[in-house]
């Protein structure tokens, strides 16, 4: 019987050995897309406890703990710090399967040391060990221990990026931190505060937005900033992708009226979305920025939590339907006009996992290796299963040995163990494909395989600026 979380956790071949230990482990990481707050980075925040490095914003632990009928006051509320981590400790053994049991352990191995197995009567021990050593792991140290190498935040266009500037002025922090440009405030026209956010973009870029032309000249200087700052990424959350597009003329009209404060059918509103993402895309083209689309999260369904708790705090779950069905549309006109940017993927639904691999393999570039890809396996997906059915279908229908890999999405600093863990299950998915027969065992090839989908590739295909 191979023992809980050894050094071979998730590896169960002689080759996904080699090749883990040989090839995967050592790699820096490239974290492409996170929630974590650069403020947190520039200022180096040591955190007060457990509590706060351990459960601060991590919905998905909020989740489990709720799961289990834990009063919300012990999980965001105001209850002592040392209470909320016993409480998650008597959760996690019911948690067997859940890729959280195995998240947390491997963060209390990786940061804190501890060996042994969390639960309610464990978790005073754990307390006690992990706060000794809290105090050495500030945020940077938590980074430069993780081997990260690039992080890229979410970032809003009115966004002014200043602690972006403080870390790259300080040349004491190896890691480059750049900002990824996040617009769907911009997007959202029908959102009660839309014509307020219209307002404060207006005040970032130092000039009035009265009407669409003015809009976008506003984006195209947005974006200048933000790619002087090192930005080559973006990023939209979308409830469903648009089918809808509309017009120069009806996009204008919807945005006059969102200005004035009116309410817009469903239809005016989806097309100038569609309208917006076309120009958007456009412009990530010109400037040689990765285009990044999450789609299908219904979020906030509960009201009563969102009234309560804000958005954000894990009440959301996926959409079914097609959601997606506007997405070869959006491609074909942005390929069609010569606009078609580097795009990655990605559905909360896993039903929607062969359509997009169909979808970005008719996709490509002359020069570009995947130029439309498939993203990993997301939030609700980004478990044992949905990992290794992600990487299947990829495998099956396109060339897994040009993915971009893996990433985090998360808001915490522990949270860079997904990597660890992504890695583990793409060796331990090669291992038995080569000692079946399916593939050869040819230490060279495989080994470039697995280095480029857990780093190389990643780090050709966004092109971040070099210090």
């Amino acid at each position: 019987m191979q023992a809980f979380l050894d050094d071979n956790f998730l590896l169960h071949s002689d080759t996904a050995r080699e090749l883990y230990h040989d090839c995967a482990a050592r790699l820096p990481i490239l974290d492409y897309h996170c929630h974590i707050d650069p403020r947190a980075i520039a200022e180096d925040h040591v955190f007060a406890d457990m509590a706060e490095v351990w459960l601060g914003g991590d919905h998905y632990k909020w989740r489990l703990m709720r799961a289990n009928g834990v009063p919300e006051e012990e999980i965001t509320g105001s209850a002592p710090g040392e209470v909320k981590f016993q409480r998650f400790a008597e959760v996690l053994p019911r948690a067997a399967g859940n890729p959280l049991y195995h998240w947390s352990h491997l963060e209390l191995k990786r940061y804190f040391g501890y060996d042994g197995v969390l639960n309610g009567r464990t978790a005073p021990e754990v307390w006690r060990q992990c706060q000794k050593k809290l105090p050495s792991l500030s945020v940077r140290q938590l980074i430069l221990q993780s081997n990260v190498e690039v992080i890229c935040t979410t970032d809003d266009p009115a966004d002014d990026l200043r602690w972006h500037q403080a870390i790259r002025e300080d040349r004491s922090f190896p890691v480059r931190v750049l900002p990824a440009w996040r617009p769907d405030k911009v997007l959202n026209l029908e959102k009660p505060e839309f014509p307020a956010y219209i307002r404060r973009l207006s005040q970032a870029a130092g000039g009035k937005i009265a009407d669409l032309d003015s809009l976008l000249a506003v984006l195209r200087a947005r974006m200048d900033f933000f790619h002087a700052q090192g930005c080559r990424v973006s990023d939209h959350g979308l409830d469903a992708v648009p089918v809808r597009c509309s017009t120069a003329q009806e996009a204008q009209a919807a945005f006059e009226k969102a200005l004035r404060g009116e309410a817009l059918p469903a239809a005016e509103c989806e097309g100038y979305r569609g309208f917006l993402l076309r120009f958007l895309g456009g412009e990530y083209a010109a400037r040689g920025w990765v285009m990044q689309i999450h789609y299908a999260a219904l979020r906030n369904v509960s009201t009563e939590n969102l009234a309560r708790l804000g958005p954000d705090t894990g009440f959301d779950c996926m959409r079914g339907g097609d959601n997606g069905a506007g997405l070869p549309a959006l491609l074909d006109d942005l390929e069609r006009g010569a606009a078609l940017p580097k795009t990655i993927l990605y559905s909360l639904n896993p039903n929607d996992n062969a359509m997009l691999d169909a979808l970005a393999g008719s996709f490509h570039g002359e020069g570009v290796r995947g130029k439309v890809q498939h993203g990993a396996a997301w939030w609700f997906n980004d478990t044992k299963r949905g990992i290794e059915e992600q990487l299947t279908g990829l495998a099956a229908s396109s060339l897994l040995g040009n993915f971009v890999g893996m990433l985090t999405d998360s808001r915490s600093f522990l949270s860079y163990t997904r990597h660890k863990y992504f890695r583990r299950i793409l060796c331990n998915l090669l291992g038995p494909w080569v000692e079946q027969g399916e593939l050869p065992f040819d230490r060279e090839l495989l080994s470039e395989l697995v280095r480029g989908v857990c780093y190389k590739n990643a780090k050709r295909f966004f092109a971040f600026p070099e210090d």
